[in-house]
């Protein structure tokens, strides 16, 4: 395999591992605190450096996985004496142990490469220079198979522990109940997140792994409320970001980590404009055949109220309703076409009168919002 492709595999790994633990932040409204724990488990890889002195242990894994756990419970803890939102907790907590770690990388690693600027940023051009050689052959970068294992650690946790992930995600109280352990599945979620985060360090840096972590799963919350199809989409959003992401940093010379962070902005500003459902713009024209349907039952219930009365052609009069109903004349005029062209009003003596389908309608409609009233008020 090529470096590109190799390059591009990595991006692709990486971004589904991340997407799965994220997912889960994402549904929690947690989605901050991959951002606090991608910076400090550089402080839990730092004090198992000074432990075990090697920078390939797999103590430096377990020490990080173990500070992402601090920084949730250091998180926790100050948001449940509530002097403070969980927002102020992680941007008290997290600054605070990441500067710790670059303290001690200045101050006593300063000749070891515990790069911070690698961390922060990464850089994706270099992973297929670190090569996994196995029995004297090269199997190819190290970074996809490191990867490659994470990924297929966060697959079998999701579907192991799929139904418990779920149950404490959406209704914490329930999954007590049931006797699933909410408070041993949220620490186990954040112990994966602090895993995944810290076995891409080095290949992507933190922005990009927050990016990934982040930017998939609530694209894919805007396209859909089920969580299967939720986690289908994720991995194909990572992937198409991870691929013209790529595409993108060979064509304008640029780093690859951060245009595949900016395809996942784009990627999420596109679908958050124009999602189905819950996109800006279906939102709008959702809300504006909301306002017209509302004045077009208004002035059906208008016309009915003062169908027959004395005053008919002044309440319902062509040119006199606007004084009645204190509309803009441009909005009234568009109303009254469109129920013309719908076959709900008809023009007669300059008198805006009801067909019997408009009638029909308007008795219909006005039993609906009264049934709807009384159902609420039960």
């Amino acid at each position: 395999m090529s470096a590109q492709g190799e390059i591009l595999l990595i991006a692709i790994i990486v971004s589904t591992a991340c997407t799965i633990p994220g997912m889960f932040l994402v549904l929690r409204s947690m989605a901050m605190m991959s951002d606090a724990i991608t910076h400090t488990i550089l402080l839990g890889i730092v004090a198992a450096f000074f432990i075990v002195h090697s920078l390939t242990s797999p103590f430096l894994i377990l020490g990080a996985a173990l500070m992402g756990l601090l920084t949730v419970f250091m998180v926790e803890s100050i948001t449940k004496t509530k002097l403070m939102a969980e927002d102020s907790a992680i941007g008290i907590v997290f600054p605070f142990l990441f500067s710790i770690a670059i303290i001690l990388i200045t101050r006593y690693a300063g000749s070891v490469h515990l790069d911070t600027d690698s961390v922060l940023l990464g850089e994706l051009a270099f992973a297929p220079f670190n090569r996994f050689v196995f029995l004297g052959v090269d199997m190819g970068a190290k970074a996809i198979y490191v990867m490659g294992a994470v990924l297929l650690m966060n697959l079998l946790l999701a579907f192991v522990f799929f139904k418990e992930l779920k149950i404490a995600t959406f209704d914490p109280a329930l999954a007590a109940v049931l006797g699933l352990a909410p408070t041993l599945v949220h620490y186990g979620l954040m112990a994966a997140v602090s895993i995944t985060a810290v076995a891409a360090f080095e290949t992507v840096g933190s922005i990009l792994v927050v990016a990934f972590m982040v930017g998939p799963p609530v694209t894919a919350y805007l396209l859909t409320d089920d969580l299967k199809r939720m986690m289908l989409i994720s991995f194909a959003v990572g992937a198409l970001n991870a691929f013209l992401g790529f595409r993108m940093a060979i064509w304008l010379d640029v780093s690859i980590a951060g245009s595949m962070a900016t395809l996942t902005g784009i990627t999420f500003f596109m679908v958050f404009l124009i999602a189905p459902s819950r996109g800006m713009l279906s939102v709008f024209l959702r809300r504006r055949r909301q306002k017209v349907d509302f004045a077009e039952k208004s002035l059906l219930f208008h016309l009915h109220n003062h169908e027959g009365d004395p005053d008919e052609a002044l309440e319902n009069g062509r040119h006199t309703i606007y004084d009645h109903l204190h509309w803009p004349h441009d909005f009234l005029d568009r109303l009254v076409k469109r129920l013309i062209d719908h076959h709900h009003v008809v023009v007669e003596n300059d008198i805006l009168k009801l067909t019997d389908q408009g009638r029909a309608y308007a008795i219909q409609s006005y039993e609906q919002i009264v049934a709807g009233i009384q159902v609420k008020e039960k």
